[in-house]
């Protein structure tokens, strides 16, 4: 039996229309040449689909197409951010903001260059997840080059106030890097409005292959990147290497799909997640970082009593996580949990549960069931 999938937060199904676009692009009988060989009429048309792509990514959150950098995901995308711009811009300060509970791509480059001699302030969020543009602005120093904050927490659902800490931001030099691979797709996003500098993006998060992903690089004015990846210039210069067409046109798919189903996706995964609290006795959950503004389609639930690793074994019906996929092989409880306050025992009774697309309401009823029966056998 295919278990009931609640773990969008981790990764989505790539969507059928982008499977078949990225087919076109494979075999000897579709447009599979090197998107960089503009000798011939087969690389220019490969070109031409990875700047639709291109364009199609953009589009997705207000940007102009030059300001697209491909990359494998979000994980290279905030090194590059992160990275590239202490090394091009050393002269402008070497002084980060950052929170406790960014995701790890963020975190541990954030301690690599604190061991190459970089200033890290990781603030600490309310017992709601949340990041205060008062706290930017206390952390804020004249040397500060950047302000690395996520859109949407991976783990919680949390929503940043990203145009508050833009607002402050105008009135100092620094950069403002924002990872939004849980945000693009299914949250309004406009990097213009925002004042956002850096963005971070990941396909496979809004329904695309895994594998690839994007920075978005303001042109004016102009950010300056150093490249983490050389070779033939590519993107550029600011990330080398042959680009994969079918996975750009995969992720351009992906993206046009998402923004024409933005309302429609969100209405989803809000009803969903109301049919699989429905039928949960309230008395069996607490739920972390409780916050209306939150994204409903995560969802953080502490069950006390139960440790999540034991709640899991117990529903080989559903597909869902103790949190971050990239830390699931740890027993330790969730560092994004701990930062909250919670305690160590009910850090480690939380599961997350994230809803998605193709989810259904029958699908979402039943899962609430079985976590239900699932406590019933395991309670004290």
């Amino acid at each position: 039996m295919t278990p009931i999938y609640l773990d969008y937060a981790a990764t989505t199904p790539a969507a059928a229309e982008v499977a078949e676009t990225m087919a076109a692009f494979l075999t000897k009988d579709g447009c599979f040449a090197n998107p960089a060989s503009r000798s011939h009429l087969a690389g220019w048309q490969a070109e031409q689909a990875v700047e639709k792509a291109r364009r199609q990514v953009a589009e997705l959150i207000g940007a102009d197409l030059r300001e697209i950098v491909w990359t494998s995901g979000a994980t290279e995308a905030n090194n590059l951010a992160l990275i590239g711009a202490a090394r091009a811009n050393p002269d402008r300060g070497r002084h980060l903001i950052t929170s406790a509970i960014e995701h790890k791509a963020v975190l541990d480059t954030c301690t690599w260059l604190e061991k190459e001699g970089w200033e890290i302030t990781r603030l600490r969020p309310d017992a709601q997840g949340r990041v205060t543009a008062q706290q930017v602005a206390e952390a804020l120093r004249d040397d500060t080059l950047m302000v690395s904050l996520m859109l949407v927490n991976n783990e919680l659902g949390t929503v940043n106030p990203i145009a508050q800490v833009s607002e402050l931001l105008s009135k100092h030099p620094c950069l403002l890097h924002v990872d939004a691979a849980q945000a693009a797709g299914k949250l309004p996003l406009d990097v213009k409005a925002l004042d956002i500098d850096l963005l971070s993006l990941s396909a496979h998060k809004f329904y695309g292959p895994k594998g690839v992903g994007a920075l978005y690089v303001r042109r004016e004015p102009p950010v300056r990147l150093e490249a983490l990846i050389h070779g033939g210039g590519h993107e550029r210069g600011m990330r080398s290497g042959t680009l994969p067409t079918h996975q750009l046109v995969g992720m351009g798919e992906a993206a046009r799909l998402a923004q024409a189903n933005l309302q429609a996706d969100a209405e989803h995964v809000s009803h969903c997640r109301r049919l699989f609290l429905q039928e949960l006795n309230p008395g069996y959950y607490q739920q972390t970082a409780d916050n209306p503004d939150n994204w409903p389609g995560i969802l953080n639930l502490a069950f006390p009593g139960i440790e999540a690793e034991t709640l899991i074994l117990a529903l080989p019906e559903l597909a869902v996580s103790t949190g971050s996929a990239c830390n699931s092989a740890t027993v330790d409880p969730s560092y994004v949990l701990t930062a909250l306050g919670l305690p160590r025992a009910l850090a480690l009774s939380s599961v997350r549960f994230s809803f998605g697309r193709y989810l259904s309401s029958e699908q979402a009823s039943q899962a609430g069931q079985l976590v239900n029966q699932a406590i019933e056998r395991l309670k004290p």
